[in-house]
């Protein structure tokens, strides 16, 4: 019972300023803000960029997981330490490093301009920004899940004459699937509310860069309530991925 005031205290904390939201725009007129032009072409593009991040941390990601979980090698916490700098570090830090890396005057955006390609302030930009703020999320998970499984199960699948290729696919990947879920579902919802890297190094620039989270930004100058409206949306559709998804993830560890 000693747990519980401060149990609830917590939970209050999230709860009531998301709650407030509500009392702050007009329910009738909810429809009429969240079906405006900006409004969708902000979620739609949320949504397929959050996709592709999140596609792209599994590819990055899952193999990097693999190797921190495995790897004797040394310098290895170091290695791990950079890997979830993206976790402590302001996005927007994150923004200008990959500005002044992939920007026209940097060294990467250089090479790319000469056979002409300009990442910053297009779509790209933003997958590039929301990959790296939500990939450690995965990272972070599936090595957890790699350490916890530990490697008895791929030593006796070895044993009895399994290869590399198919001890991966047929022991460690079984073993940490309900982990991959749960990554996933993260990993996609920090990539959908990412703010700060997105408009730094992508800008702001409806239907090419401004995500949702750029919209409640942008919205929020000129019309409380549709950037009222917009967070309202964004805080249901990250809500649906948590509650939908991750509860999945968990029942499958059981």
């Amino acid at each position: 019972m000693v747990l519980w005031a401060p149990a609830l205290l917590a939970l209050a904390l999230v709860m009531l300023p998301v709650l407030g939201l509500l009392t702050r725009v007009d329910p009738a007129e909810l429809p009429r803000l969240l079906l405006s032009p900006a409004a969708l072409d902000a979620l739609r593009l949320s949504v397929v960029t959050g996709l592709i991040a999140t596609g792209l941390s599994l590819v990055l990601g899952g193999p990097l997981a693999l190797v921190l979980a495995r790897s004797r090698m040394r310098g290895l916490r170091v290695l791990r330490a950079f890997v979830l700098l993206p976790l402590v570090l302001p996005p927007v830090v994150g923004g200008l490093a990959l500005l002044y890396l992939l920007g026209r005057t940097g060294p990467l955006g250089q090479l790319l301009d000469v056979v002409g390609i300009r990442l910053p302030y297009t779509t790209a930009a933003v997958v590039l920004a929301q990959t790296f703020v939500a990939m450690p999320f995965l990272v972070v998970g599936l090595e957890g899940a790699l350490r916890t499984a530990g490697g008895r199960y791929e030593q006796v699948a070895a044993t009895l004459g399994a290869g590399p290729w198919l001890t991966f696919r047929r022991v460690t990947v079984p073993l940490v699937l309900p982990a991959l879920g749960s990554s996933l579902v993260l990993t996609f919802a920090r990539a959908l509310g990412e703010f700060g890297a997105t408009i730094t190094f992508a800008g702001s620039l409806q239907g090419t860069t401004r995500t949702l989270p750029l919209a409640v930004y942008t919205t929020a100058q000129s019309d409380v309530d549709a950037a009222v409206a917009m967070s309202l949306l964004l805080v249901v559709v990250a809500l649906v991925v948590i509650v939908v998804a991750r509860p999945r993830a968990v029942e499958g560890r059981l």
